[in-house]
C-alpha cells in the first residue's frame, strides 16, 4: 500500500517539473519573436542608424517572418526524429550566435542573411513550445501563458528599448536577445524528450482529417481577419478624425488589454465549458470589429480597440488548445506555426486591396466580421466530442 508520505514524494517533484516545463514554454516563445514585437522601435532605429529604406525594413521584418514560419518544415522530420532538448539546445545556440554576429555585421545583405539565421532558431523553438504545451495536462493554461510571455515582453521592449537604442544602437538590442537567450538554455532540459506515446487501449483515436482540416483553417481565418484589421486600426482612427495622439495612446492601453485577455485564458484554463468561452470571444471580436464601421467617434473606437485585443488574445489559447486535443505528437501544432506565419501575411495583403478598391474600411470590417465567425464554425466543428 502506499503511504500518503511516499504519494506527496512522488507528486512534488511531477509539479515541479511541470512548473518548469511551463517556465520553459513561456520564456522560449516570448524571447524568440522580439524582434516582430518591438517592430515600430526597431523599425525606427533601422531607419536613422542604417539608413535603411522603407522597403528595405520591409523586406528584414518580412525575412523574420517567413523564416520563423519556414522552420516549420524541417521541422515535420526532425519532430518525431530528434530529441527535443537537444534541438532547443542546438536552435538556443543557433539563435544566440546569430544574434552576436548581427552586432557586427557589415552590410545590408549580410545582416538579412543573419537575421533570416535568427528567425529559423527562434522559429524551432517557437515549434518545440507549442507541441510541448500540447502535451501539458491544460493546453488551454499553458498557452495562455505562451501568449501573455510574448505581449509582455513586447511591451517591455517597446519601452525600454528606445532609451537602449539612445546610447549604445541596434546593438543593444541583439545583445540582449543573446543574452536571455543564454539565461534561459538550462531550462532546455525540461522539455520533453519528444512527442507522447499515444495509448492504443485508453488513449483516443486519431482525429479524422476533415476535423484537422476544420482546425487549420479556422486559425488560419482567424489570423487573416486580425492582423488585416489592426494592420490598419490607425487608418481607421485618422479617417475618423481621431488625432494621432490619442490614438497612440489608446492603442497602448489595448496593448494592456491583450495581456489582461490572455492571463484571463490562463487563469480560466479548464474551470468553464471552452464551448461558451469561444462563443462569447468570437461574439465580442466580430462585434468590437463592427463597432469601427462608419466614423466613430473616440468613445467607440476606445472601445472597439480595447475590446478587439482583449478577445483576440483570449480567443487564441482556446483555438489551440482545440488544435492540441486533435493531435498530441507536435504535428498539427507544427503546422499551426506555419499557418499563423501565412494568416499574418496574407491579411494585410487582401486587406489593403480591399481599402484600395473600394475607397473605404467598410468591406474590411464586414469582411473581417464574417471572417471571424467563419473560423467560430470551423473551429466548433473540429473539436472533439465531449
Amino acid at each position: 500500500m502506499t503511504t500518503p508520505q511516499q504519494t506527496l514524494a512522488g507528486e512534488q517533484p511531477r509539479t515541479a517539473s511541470s512548473l518548469a516545463l511551463l517556465a520553459a514554454i513561456v520564456l522560449f516563445a516570448a524571447i524568440t519573436p522580439t524582434i516582430l514585437m518591438t517592430a515600430p522601435a526597431v523599425a525606427a532605429q533601422l531607419a536613422s542608424q542604417w539608413q535603411l529604406s522603407p522597403s528595405q525594413i520591409g523586406d528584414l521584418f518580412s525575412t523574420e517572418l517567413g523564416a520563423m514560419s519556414l522552420a516549420t518544415l524541417p521541422a515535420f522530420w526532425w519532430l518525431k526524429r530528434v530529441d527535443w532538448r537537444r534541438a532547443a539546445l542546438l536552435a538556443g545556440a543557433l539563435f544566440i550566435v546569430a544574434n552576436l554576429l548581427s552586432i557586427g555585421a557589415q552590410g545590408y545583405g549580410a545582416l538579412l542573411a543573419l537575421r533570416f539565421c535568427s528567425a529559423l532558431a527562434g522559429g524551432s523553438l517557437m515549434i518545440i513550445c507549442l507541441s510541448s504545451a500540447a502535451s501539458t495536462a491544460n493546453p488551454s493554461r499553458a498557452y495562455g501563458l505562451w501568449v501573455m510571455g510574448q505581449l509582455v515582453v513586447g511591451a517591455l521592449g517597446l519601452g525600454l528599448l528606445p532609451r537602449l537604442f539612445e546610447h549604445y544602437g541596434l546593438a543593444a538590442c541583439y545583445l540582449l536577445l543573446a543574452l536571455l537567450m543564454g539565461l534561459c538554455l538550462p531550462l532546455a532540459r525540461y522539455f520533453p524528450q519528444g512527442a507522447p506515446v499515444p495509448e492504443k487501449a485508453a488513449g483516443p483515436a486519431a482525429a479524422p482529417r476533415w476535423k484537422v482540416a476544420c482546425g487549420i483553417l479556422g486559425i488560419l481565418g482567424f489570423y487573416i481577419s486580425l492582423s488585416g484589421v489592426w494592420t490598419f486600426i490607425g487608418a481607421i482612427s485618422a479617417r475618423a478624425g481621431i488625432s494621432a495622439e490619442a490614438s497612440g495612446e489608446l492603442l497602448a492601453v489595448a496593448t494592456v488589454m491583450g495581456i489582461v485577455g490572455a492571463g484571463c485564458a490562463s487563469l480560466i484554463g479548464n474551470r468553464l465549458p471552452r464551448l461558451l468561452l469561444l462563443l462569447f470571444g468570437y461574439g465580442l471580436m466580430a462585434g468590437s470589429v463592427l463597432l469601427l464601421l462608419g466614423v466613430p467617434p473616440l468613445a467607440r473606437f476606445a472601445l472597439a480597440a480595447l475590446a478587439f485585443k482583449f478577445t483576440w488574445t483570449f480567443i487564441l489559447p482556446l483555438i489551440l488548445a482545440c488544435l492540441a486535443d486533435l493531435d498530441r505528437s507536435g504535428k498539427l501544432m507544427n503546422a499551426s506555426n506555419l499557418v499563423i506565419g501565412g494568416g499574418l501575411a496574407i491579411g494585410p495583403s487582401v486587406a489593403g486591396r480591399l481599402i484600395e478598391s473600394t475607397g473605404g474600411f467598410q468591406p474590411l470590417l464586414i469582411g473581417a466580421a464574417c471572417l471571424t465567425l467563419l473560423s467560430l464554425a470551423l473551429i466548433l466543428g473540429c473539436r472533439r466530442n465531449p
